[in-house]
């Protein structure tokens, strides 16, 4: 996944408080229950020696927040008096959390986040579609698409010398409309960034609007005639079938990344290798494996490459007065600050992962750990 979303959090210094509390409102007393979730995470921040400032500003975004319906989480960061990031968590998390430390705790949210994908679905007749995009960031747009022909849409059976004439004047206002929704579908894909664009209804339409989409888009289509734009219309196997495409892709690109890590053969593998790697701007994508128990610590300077298992690595360095943090938070701060890509993995997804930790590298040389050089 990409982090650039995460940036604003490296903008500012510590400390920094973490939270991460259920926000589900599937009982009447949603609004209580968040209010005694949050006083126990709170009492927590000040035995942690929280900013009264940050405990306060947390207080007004959690307090704040007006529940929804269904089961969710929030995730809220804040600095020096002020909440920087917070973000919807699409299931509770594991457990409530506060967290006070040099550096944002970040890893339960990006855990949760998993891969984004960016997509686009547009669902189609022959007057016009209704379309969603989602971004990388999770961020939604929509349009609705009115075709700009309306007569005729249907082809008529009138009979006679006319037939031909109204069959024909039918099927190019078809024509127009799938090409005034193939407009609209592009142009929110390039908003986006899509990596696939789902394109379901109408049978004719939807053929329509693939034969328009531009060659850039082909590959990434995919047609089904699920769905339909009539009122009360059952979308579940249209949900369905986004839902599994885009689960999907996310799987590839976890593939893919596994597989250029595994080319690299002896190198990239381990704590100490990615932290050497970090430190020369060399990983492309850490693959870490998820472990909500790791506890585990690194030392940091001021600059994001200024990442060490030991503070004398910093000293030779030059790096005064490092500082001791979590291992995870220091190790997604030095790959947001070389726009370095992460993929998170389950437990039982790369079990003899050295670590738990590994990097697909930009380059090798000579110099690369583990090229005969330790």
């Amino acid at each position: 996944m990409q982090l650039s979303f995460l940036r604003p959090l490296y903008d500012r210094p510590g400390p920094w408080c973490s939270v991460y509390l259920d926000a589900s409102a599937d009982t009447e007393d949603a609004h209580p229950a968040l209010d005694l979730r949050w006083r126990a995470l709170e009492r927590s921040l000040a035995e942690q020696g929280a900013d009264e400032a940050n405990i306060a500003a947390l207080d007004r975004v959690v307090r704040g927040h007006d529940p929804m319906v269904g089961d969710y989480g929030l995730a809220v960061f804040a600095s020096h008096g002020r909440v920087v990031l917070s973000d919807y968590l699409s299931a509770p998390p594991v457990r409530d959390l506060a967290h006070v430390g040099p550096l944002p705790h970040v890893m339960p949210l990006l855990a949760q986040r998993g891969e984004q994908v960016a997509w686009v679905r547009v669902l189609a007749d022959r007057t016009g579609a209704d379309a969603i995009a989602i971004s990388a960031g999770g961020v939604p747009r929509k349009a609705h698409v009115v075709g700009g022909e309306t007569f005729p849409v249907r082809k008529p059976q009138p009979g006679g010398w006319s037939q031909d004439i109204y069959q024909k004047a039918a099927m190019e206002a078809w024509h127009r409309n799938a090409g005034d929704v193939t407009a609209a579908t592009v142009e929110l894909a390039e908003k986006v960034g899509a990596e696939v664009v789902v394109v379901a209804g109408d049978v004719r339409a939807t053929g329509m609007i693939a034969a328009q989409m531009p060659e850039r888009w082909q590959d990434l289509m995919v047609r089904t005639d699920a769905g339909s734009r009539a009122a009360g219309a059952d979308l579940t196997l249209l949900d369905d079938l986004t839902v599994q495409t885009i689960a999907e892709i996310a799987d590839q690109r976890i593939s893919a990344a596994l597989d250029k890590f595994g080319v690299q053969e002896d190198v990239g593998g381990g704590l100490d290798a990615v932290v050497l790697a970090l430190q020369r701007n060399q990983v492309d994508t850490m693959i870490i494996v998820d472990d909500p128990s790791a506890n585990g610590e690194l030392w940091i300077g001021a600059q994001p490459t200024e990442i060490a298992v030991d503070p004398g690595q910093l000293a030779a360095m030059s790096v005064a007065d490092p500082q001791r943090v979590r291992a995870d938070a220091a190790l997604v701060r030095a790959l947001v600050g070389t726009d370095a890509a992460l993929t998170v993995l389950g437990p039982d997804e790369a079990p003899d992962l050295t670590d738990g930790v590994g990097a697909v590298l930009r380059y090798v040389d000579p110099s690369t750990p583990g090229r005969g050089n330790g």
